[in-house]
């Protein structure tokens, strides 16, 4: 799962608009089938492009993978950084965007079968860098939140949530927990004081 170097720069702005679209059409068939489900030919009955296309954008299908679920990630991040602006006060800000986060996971059961397929993938193939630019992406946002909470070391409880948000994805699909449940978890987490 490694980028083709120099690729990118070499495309004119339709060809780069073209690989956008090859980019979001395998984002569509992630969504639905899974990371076993991205194949070349699904990619192109979603897309405007032909297997042919897709090829020539995209030499490794690993490379257009890991570009979708950047861009997934990226997507993601964004949503969850417009709800939480929606609100006054820091901690309204952050349970928002937790709530939206949890919500995201419950109401798309496949989206976490996704992220958990794909880290598994991606080690399995070594790269785990993939893995962590995802991991950084929420990582850096729930630090951003957690700062002005006055909070000690907001990026090692932005670290320790996201491991607690992840579990809480496995166990709701076990046992189906409300929010306002969860949210005394999330308080002690992050606002405990250690030492």
């Amino acid at each position: 799962m490694t980028a083709v170097p120099g690729r990118s720069a070499r495309l004119s702005p339709n060809q780069l608009q073209k690989q956008e679209q090859i980019v979001e059409a395998a984002r569509v068939v992630l969504a639905s089938d899974g990371l076993a489900g991205c194949t070349v030919r699904a990619i192109a009955d979603v897309g405007p492009l032909t297997k042919s296309a897709i090829h020539y954008y995209f030499a490794d299908i690993d490379v257009l993978i890991d570009r979708a679920m950047a861009a997934h990630i990226t997507t993601f991040t964004a949503d969850l950084r417009k709800i939480s602006a929606k609100h006054d006060h820091p901690d309204e800000r952050l349970f928002a965007a937790l709530e939206a986060f949890l919500a995201e996971f419950s109401g798309r059961p496949n989206a976490a079968f996704l992220w958990f397929e794909y880290w598994i993938a991606a080690g399995r193939a070594q790269h785990p860098q993939a893995i962590d630019v995802m991991l950084t992406s929420i990582t850096e946002l729930l630090a951003e939140l957690l700062a002005p909470l006055d909070v000690e070391d907001p990026r090692a409880r932005a670290r320790a949530l996201l491991s607690y948000l992840l579990g809480a994805i496995v166990q709701q699909r076990v046992r189906r927990r409300p929010f306002a449940a969860l949210r005394g978890d999330i308080e002690a987490l992050c606002f405990a004081n250690y030492g």
